[in-house]
């Protein structure tokens, strides 16, 4: 048997925030931890689990998916349970929603006592009525970081305790001055100003929903490993005060993994790369979660026009945007010799397994960073929000690829720096070389199976020491 499952099994409750760069990492997390024999409570809500992929069939025995009802909030579309389904401007509303949750995960955490008592409550940092139930049943909870080691170390130098309760505009400025220093440009550090300190509907700040689950935690489990952060794993032991635990990478698997075409002659894109010689194609995928306004998606099509480069390009359109107007007239007449546009789902890991792709330009969320440098692919990097700005810069500094040229007080973009970064990263043989070289040597860290199965054997014996 393996350390994780050498004594008797656990029984672990996840609870991901409400949106699939949670769902799936903590599905993931989740069925790691069943196909050790553990008992695994996933909890979110119906319409989000009705849209997980299936459970390995290793850990379906012992994963019990659990849907809260999800409350109805006066604005909030009907079905709209995640922050795909919610635009950005309305996304307060889906906070509030979110803490009409805790009075049936509170119901749940009284059902559990009477079946199997959980011996952890793993939470997301906005889950602070997850930390507050389990603190309630004697249950320890783990805040869950799906973050780079090196953020953590940020948000180290930040006094949640003094934040908790930030509401005057001094108490706010004073937020303000905590966050990240100057190696963050001005338009990264308004958005989190505001991010931080925005009541509006909820009621209450995203820095006072960590610092309350924060408050009630034992542990803090980090999604990532000395291997891949030697240089900042080493500096979070403890986050403010609570001992951090890491977990590894979760990377996909490069076989039957999510994001991989069932069938991959039937998949237009997969198909359209078997036409493509080998690493000629930049794969151009920016999340699903915060589509770029229109006038920056023109910036971005023209600037991989003006570059020359081939290109398959995941476009998500903007809510309420005619087909006919989310890209440049003429665009994809022009470009159809050498690029392909495609607007609905795609199988993201069978595209960056593909020989032809030789290069991803990404947001740059975690998720994506870990899949791209998972196939040694280098980078091109364009961050919208959260903390995708210190992840392209994390992966800048190790010089596997170039973030797009940015104005420093607004975040614009435009054609010039795109085809500047796209040619540097994919065509101009010195820089690309570099790049390539670097990925590669990450490669041999993310698709490591072994030191990422001993990780979460590790952390499964750390959650176990605090059980004694």
């Amino acid at each position: 048997m393996d350390a994780g499952s050498s004594s008797s099994p656990l029984h672990v409750v996840i609870c991901p925030w409400l949106a699939f760069g949670h769902l799936l990492p903590c599905l993931d997390l989740a069925e790691r931890l069943a196909s050790r024999g553990h008992r695994v409570s996933y909890v979110s809500t119906p319409r989000n689990i009705a849209r997980l992929p299936p459970v390995r069939p290793d850990a379906a025995a012992l994963l019990e998916l659990v849907a809260l009802p999800f409350p109805r909030v006066e604005g909030l579309a009907e079905g709209a349970e995640s922050t795909k389904d919610v635009p950005f401007d309305k996304v307060e509303l889906l906070w509030k929603a979110f803490d009409g949750l805790a009075a049936p995960f509170a119901e749940f955490m009284r059902a559990a006592e009477g079946r199997r008592r959980p011996d952890w409550v793993i939470a997301d940092p906005f889950h602070h009525w997850a930390a507050a139930a389990a603190l309630e049943h004697k249950v320890p909870c783990a805040m869950l970081l799906l973050s780079a080691a090196s953020n953590v170390a940020a948000w180290n130098s930040r006094p949640w305790s003094r934040s908790e309760h930030a509401s005057s505009a001094d108490e706010q400025a004073s937020t303000a001055q905590e966050l990240p220093p100057s190696s963050e440009p001005r338009y990264e550090t308004e958005k989190k100003v505001k991010m931080f300190t925005t009541h509006a509907e909820s009621g209450m700040t995203i820095v006072q929903r960590c610092s309350l689950t924060l408050q009630g935690s034992t542990l803090a489990a980090l999604r990532s490993c000395v291997e891949w952060e030697p240089e900042s794993v080493p500096l979070v032991p403890t986050l403010h005060g609570i001992p951090v635990a890491p977990f590894g990478l979760l990377p996909p698997s490069i076989h039957g993994g999510r994001g991989v075409s069932t069938n991959g002659e039937q998949d237009a894109t997969v198909r359209w790369l078997d036409t493509q010689p080998v690493s000629s194609v930049v794969y151009v995928a920016l999340g699903s979660e915060v589509p770029l306004r229109v006038d920056q998606v023109h910036e971005l099509a023209l600037g991989l026009e003006l570059s020359e480069a081939r290109f398959l390009w995941a476009l998500r359109k903007p809510d309420g945007v005619l087909d006919a107007e989310i890209l440049p007239p003429g665009f994809e007449e022009r470009t159809r010799a050498r690029g392909l546009v495609a607007m609905g789902w795609v199988p993201q890991i069978s595209i960056l397994a593909h020989g032809a792709v030789g290069a991803f330009l990404t947001h740059c969320g975690w998720n994506s960073t870990i899949e791209g440098i998972l196939f040694g692919l280098p980078l091109i990097m364009l961050p919208i929000y959260g903390d995708q700005g210190p992840n392209a810069r994390l992966m800048e500094g190790k010089k596997v690829g170039m973030q797009v040229p940015r104005d420093e007080n607004d975040g614009s973009f435009h054609r010039e720096g795109v085809s500047r970064a796209v040619r540097a990263v994919m065509l101009e043989e010195e820089t690309r070389s570099v790049f390539v070289a670097n990925a590669k040597r990450l490669q041999e860290i993310v698709g490591d199976h072994e030191l990422h199965e001993r990780c979460i054997d590790g952390f499964v014996n750390q959650l176990r020491s605090y059980m004694k």
